[in-house]
Protein backbone atom coordinates (compact mmCIF):
# COMPACT_ATOMS: atom_id res chain seq x y z
CA UNK A 1 0.00 0.00 0.00
CA UNK A 2 1.13 3.40 -0.66
CA UNK A 3 2.47 5.66 2.10
CA UNK A 4 0.52 8.36 3.50
CA UNK A 5 2.16 11.89 2.86
CA UNK A 6 1.28 15.42 3.89
CA UNK A 7 2.90 18.16 4.09
CA UNK A 8 1.72 21.90 5.59
CA UNK A 9 3.72 25.45 5.38
CA UNK A 10 3.54 26.78 8.65
CA UNK A 11 4.41 30.62 8.48
CA UNK A 12 6.15 30.24 12.22
CA UNK A 13 9.40 29.67 13.95
CA UNK A 14 10.98 26.18 13.44
CA UNK A 15 11.45 26.12 17.47
CA UNK A 16 7.68 26.74 17.89
CA UNK A 17 6.99 24.01 15.19
CA UNK A 18 9.04 21.88 17.06
CA UNK A 19 7.74 22.45 20.52
CA UNK A 20 4.39 22.27 19.22
CA UNK A 21 5.05 18.39 17.76
CA UNK A 22 7.99 17.24 19.69
CA UNK A 23 5.80 17.96 23.24
CA UNK A 24 3.57 15.10 24.06
CA UNK A 25 0.84 17.43 26.01
CA UNK A 26 0.70 19.82 23.27
CA UNK A 27 1.12 17.53 20.19
CA UNK A 28 -2.46 15.79 21.51
CA UNK A 29 -4.11 19.17 21.80
CA UNK A 30 -3.99 19.29 17.56
CA UNK A 31 -3.98 15.78 16.48
CA UNK A 32 -7.32 14.45 15.85
CA UNK A 33 -5.61 10.95 15.31
CA UNK A 34 -4.71 10.87 19.10
CA UNK A 35 -6.73 11.21 22.41
CA UNK A 36 -3.74 10.52 24.75
CA UNK A 37 0.16 10.38 23.98
CA UNK A 38 2.23 9.55 27.18
CA UNK A 39 5.98 8.94 27.45
CA UNK A 40 7.66 6.02 29.42
CA UNK A 41 10.39 7.66 31.52
CA UNK A 42 13.81 6.70 31.58
CA UNK A 43 13.46 5.13 27.81
CA UNK A 44 16.24 5.60 25.21
CA UNK A 45 15.52 5.61 22.14
CA UNK A 46 12.42 7.79 24.14
CA UNK A 47 9.26 5.20 24.32
CA UNK A 48 5.64 6.44 24.47
CA UNK A 49 1.81 4.80 25.26
CA UNK A 50 -0.73 6.28 23.34
CA UNK A 51 -4.58 5.90 22.79
CA UNK A 52 -7.32 6.97 20.62
CA UNK A 53 -11.11 7.10 20.80
CA UNK A 54 -12.51 5.22 17.53
CA UNK A 55 -16.21 5.17 18.88
CA UNK A 56 -18.00 6.91 21.69
CA UNK A 57 -16.31 5.02 25.16
CA UNK A 58 -14.44 2.55 22.78
CA UNK A 59 -10.65 3.59 23.45
CA UNK A 60 -7.35 1.72 21.04
CA UNK A 61 -4.30 1.82 23.23
CA UNK A 62 -0.92 1.34 21.20
CA UNK A 63 2.40 2.04 21.86
CA UNK A 64 6.00 3.33 19.78
CA UNK A 65 9.73 4.39 20.40
CA UNK A 66 10.73 7.66 18.11
CA UNK A 67 13.72 9.61 17.99
CA UNK A 68 14.75 13.11 16.55
CA UNK A 69 17.54 15.16 15.14
CA UNK A 70 17.14 18.68 16.38
CA UNK A 71 19.96 19.94 14.46
CA UNK A 72 21.10 18.92 11.20
CA UNK A 73 24.26 20.10 8.47
CA UNK A 74 21.30 21.17 6.18
CA UNK A 75 19.77 23.23 8.66
CA UNK A 76 16.26 20.70 9.03
CA UNK A 77 15.27 18.76 11.86
CA UNK A 78 13.60 15.10 11.56
CA UNK A 79 11.47 13.27 13.79
CA UNK A 80 11.44 9.68 13.50
CA UNK A 81 9.05 6.29 14.98
CA UNK A 82 8.27 3.10 14.81
CA UNK A 83 4.55 2.30 15.90
CA UNK A 84 2.11 -0.67 16.51
CA UNK A 85 -0.82 -1.85 18.52
CA UNK A 86 -1.64 -5.57 20.45
CA UNK A 87 -5.24 -4.64 21.01
CA UNK A 88 -7.03 -7.06 18.27
CA UNK A 89 -9.61 -4.38 17.86
CA UNK A 90 -6.98 -2.09 15.64
CA UNK A 91 -6.95 -2.56 11.83
CA UNK A 92 -3.11 -0.82 12.10
CA UNK A 93 -0.37 -3.82 13.76
CA UNK A 94 2.32 -2.08 13.19
CA UNK A 95 3.94 1.04 11.34
CA UNK A 96 6.76 3.75 11.05
CA UNK A 97 6.98 6.95 9.62
CA UNK A 98 8.80 10.24 10.22
CA UNK A 99 8.36 14.18 10.70
CA UNK A 100 10.59 16.47 8.74
CA UNK A 101 11.12 20.31 9.02
CA UNK A 102 12.45 22.21 5.95
CA UNK A 103 12.73 26.49 7.01
CA UNK A 104 12.27 28.96 4.26
CA UNK A 105 11.74 32.08 3.27
CA UNK A 106 7.71 31.57 3.39
CA UNK A 107 7.61 29.47 6.93
CA UNK A 108 8.51 25.73 7.80
CA UNK A 109 7.82 22.82 5.44
CA UNK A 110 6.17 20.46 8.04
CA UNK A 111 5.75 17.40 6.57
CA UNK A 112 5.03 13.40 7.27
CA UNK A 113 5.15 10.20 5.60
CA UNK A 114 4.16 7.10 6.97
CA UNK A 115 2.96 3.50 6.60
CA UNK A 116 1.38 0.54 8.50
CA UNK A 117 1.00 -3.23 7.86
CA UNK A 118 -2.52 -4.24 8.75
CA UNK A 119 -4.29 -7.11 10.59
CA UNK A 120 -7.46 -9.22 10.02
CA UNK A 121 -5.90 -10.82 6.84
CA UNK A 122 -8.03 -10.05 3.25
CA UNK A 123 -10.42 -8.30 5.38
CA UNK A 124 -8.07 -5.69 6.59
CA UNK A 125 -6.36 -4.89 3.70
CA UNK A 126 -9.82 -4.18 2.34
CA UNK A 127 -11.21 -1.78 5.16
CA UNK A 128 -8.20 -0.34 4.77
CA UNK A 129 -9.14 0.74 1.14
CA UNK A 130 -11.16 3.28 2.97
CA UNK A 131 -8.95 3.62 6.63
CA UNK A 132 -6.22 4.36 5.06
CA UNK A 133 -7.73 7.39 2.80
CA UNK A 134 -10.00 8.87 6.14
CA UNK A 135 -6.73 8.34 8.02
CA UNK A 136 -4.52 10.19 5.36
CA UNK A 137 -7.44 12.79 5.24
CA UNK A 138 -7.21 13.31 9.89
CA UNK A 139 -3.81 14.01 9.48
CA UNK A 140 -4.14 16.92 6.47
CA UNK A 141 -7.08 18.55 8.93
CA UNK A 142 -4.76 18.16 12.07
CA UNK A 143 -2.07 19.66 10.00
CA UNK A 144 -4.03 22.61 9.22
CA UNK A 145 -5.02 23.07 12.60
CA UNK A 146 -2.02 22.92 14.26
CA UNK A 147 -1.06 25.84 11.51
CA UNK A 148 -4.32 27.43 12.58
CA UNK A 149 -2.52 27.53 16.01
CA UNK A 150 0.68 28.73 15.05
CA UNK A 151 0.19 31.10 12.87
CA UNK A 152 -3.09 33.00 14.07
CA UNK A 153 -3.07 32.23 17.51
CA UNK A 154 -6.26 30.23 17.58
CA UNK A 155 -6.16 27.37 19.82
CA UNK A 156 -6.78 23.68 18.57
CA UNK A 157 -10.13 23.32 20.71
CA UNK A 158 -11.29 26.58 19.38
CA UNK A 159 -10.42 25.68 16.01
CA UNK A 160 -12.65 22.42 16.64
CA UNK A 161 -15.52 23.73 18.00
CA UNK A 162 -15.36 26.19 14.27
CA UNK A 163 -14.84 23.22 12.51
CA UNK A 164 -18.16 21.80 14.09
CA UNK A 165 -20.61 25.19 14.16
CA UNK A 166 -19.60 25.40 10.56
CA UNK A 167 -20.13 21.65 10.23
CA UNK A 168 -23.51 22.22 11.39
CA UNK A 169 -24.63 25.35 9.64
CA UNK A 170 -23.89 23.65 6.30
CA UNK A 171 -26.17 20.63 7.45
CA UNK A 172 -28.99 23.24 8.34
CA UNK A 173 -28.36 24.85 5.12
CA UNK A 174 -29.10 21.57 2.93
CA UNK A 175 -31.99 20.47 5.35
CA UNK A 176 -33.70 23.60 4.87
CA UNK A 177 -32.85 23.98 0.95
CA UNK A 178 -34.35 20.33 0.49
CA UNK A 179 -37.73 21.56 3.28
CA UNK A 180 -38.26 24.59 0.83
CA UNK A 181 -37.92 22.84 -2.29
CA UNK A 182 -40.33 19.72 -0.58
CA UNK A 183 -42.47 22.51 -0.02
CA UNK A 184 -43.28 24.36 -3.20
CA UNK A 185 -43.21 21.30 -5.41
CA UNK A 186 -44.33 18.19 -5.50
CA UNK A 187 -40.98 15.87 -4.64
CA UNK A 188 -40.32 15.48 -9.16
CA UNK A 189 -37.56 14.42 -10.31
CA UNK A 190 -36.28 18.10 -11.37
CA UNK A 191 -37.17 19.37 -7.64
CA UNK A 192 -34.71 16.11 -6.40
CA UNK A 193 -31.91 17.29 -8.96
CA UNK A 194 -32.37 21.14 -7.33
CA UNK A 195 -31.41 19.84 -4.27
CA UNK A 196 -28.77 18.04 -5.00
CA UNK A 197 -27.45 20.64 -6.72
CA UNK A 198 -27.70 23.23 -3.94
CA UNK A 199 -26.43 20.50 -1.58
CA UNK A 200 -23.36 20.49 -3.62
CA UNK A 201 -22.94 24.33 -4.02
CA UNK A 202 -23.31 24.25 -0.19
CA UNK A 203 -20.88 21.33 0.45
CA UNK A 204 -18.52 23.40 -1.23
CA UNK A 205 -18.19 26.24 -0.54
CA UNK A 206 -14.92 26.56 1.41
CA UNK A 207 -14.32 26.89 4.85
CA UNK A 208 -13.67 30.19 7.08
CA UNK A 209 -10.04 31.58 7.29
CA UNK A 210 -10.12 30.05 11.10
CA UNK A 211 -11.92 26.73 10.39
CA UNK A 212 -9.13 23.82 10.02
CA UNK A 213 -9.33 21.82 6.65
CA UNK A 214 -7.34 19.46 4.81
CA UNK A 215 -5.22 22.46 3.17
CA UNK A 216 -2.50 20.61 2.88
CA UNK A 217 -0.08 18.61 -0.27
CA UNK A 218 -1.08 15.22 -0.32
CA UNK A 219 2.05 14.10 -2.31
CA UNK A 220 6.12 14.71 -2.01
CA UNK A 221 7.46 17.11 -4.47
CA UNK A 222 10.79 16.08 -4.58
CA UNK A 223 13.41 13.36 -3.28
CA UNK A 224 13.69 14.49 0.15
CA UNK A 225 10.14 14.70 1.21
CA UNK A 226 9.53 11.39 0.40
CA UNK A 227 12.86 10.22 1.75
CA UNK A 228 12.78 8.33 5.31
CA UNK A 229 15.66 9.83 7.32
CA UNK A 230 18.52 7.68 8.38
CA UNK A 231 17.50 7.86 11.87
CA UNK A 232 14.77 5.62 11.40
CA UNK A 233 17.02 2.66 10.93
CA UNK A 234 18.38 3.25 14.33
CA UNK A 235 15.09 3.02 15.93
Amino acid sequence: MRAVYVEALIAAPVERVWSATQDPTAHRRWDVRFSRIDPVPGTTPARFRYSTTVLPGVRIGGHGVHAGERTRPDGTCTSALHFGSDDPRSLIASGSGYWRYVPGPGGVRFLTGYTYATRWGPLGRLADLVFRPLFGWATAWSFDRLRLWLEHGVPPERAQRNAGRELALRVLAVTGVGALVASVTDGSATAAGAVLAASVVVLALPPRLHTPAARCRRRPPDRLAARPPSVLEKL
